[in-house]
């Protein structure tokens, strides 16, 4: 469990520094925008490789029982959560509606993996994922973060679903050889 939460600090703690725009000038300053862009992917990966491995490893720990409803609410999350990742890469008109669709992509898989799973290690894991998300979201505002304004055809919005759609199939079908556990 260490492992774990010693991932999560690693890389939520470098995450953090893109809000605080006075210490993240510094380090720009002092190793160049290439340099720092460089040393935070390293730190995030190191981060999200200790959180991979400690999540793995992390002995189950039940805290309590998810509800019966949470498993048929659950990939209804996951649709959107997979089509609002996609939104984030993609041309569409959901940039229009939202400033932060991977940000909401990811509190979509973070509630609906906690109406699944009651353990501690989960908790760990897709709460501080969910609770960085909305925080994220919170401070990019306060920063300034603006709605997109183009206007996309409609086609560019289907396209976007049904590339979302198609990923999330793929992950659900790969799911216990990706992560151990069969949801199909």
């Amino acid at each position: 469990m260490n492992i774990l939460i010693l991932g999560i600090v690693i890389f939520f703690g470098i995450h953090l520094l893109p809000g605080m725009v006075n210490l993240r000038q510094g380090f720009v300053e002092r190793l160049g925008e290439k340099g720092y862009q460089g040393v935070y992917s390293l730190i995030s990966l190191a981060g999200f490789i200790l959180i991979v491995y400690g999540k793995s490893k992390a002995e189950f720990q039940h805290l309590w029982q998810p509800p019966g409803w949470g498993m048929n609410v659950a990939p209804v999350l996951m649709v959107f959560a997979f089509v609002s990742l996609t939104a984030a890469y993609m041309p569409s008109n959901l940039k229009r509606f939202t400033r932060h669709p991977m940000l909401w992509g990811v509190t979509f898989w973070s509630a609906a993996h906690l109406l699944t799973n009651g353990d501690l290690a989960s908790l760990l894991l897709f709460g501080s994922f969910g609770l960085f998300s909305l925080y994220d979201m919170y401070s990019a505002n306060s920063r300034g973060a603006s709605k997109q304004e183009t206007v996309y055809p409609v086609s560019k919005d289907i396209i976007t679903a049904v590339t979302g759609v198609v990923a999330y199939a793929v992950v659900l079908f790969a799911h216990s050889f990706l992560f151990g556990v069969a949801v199909i």
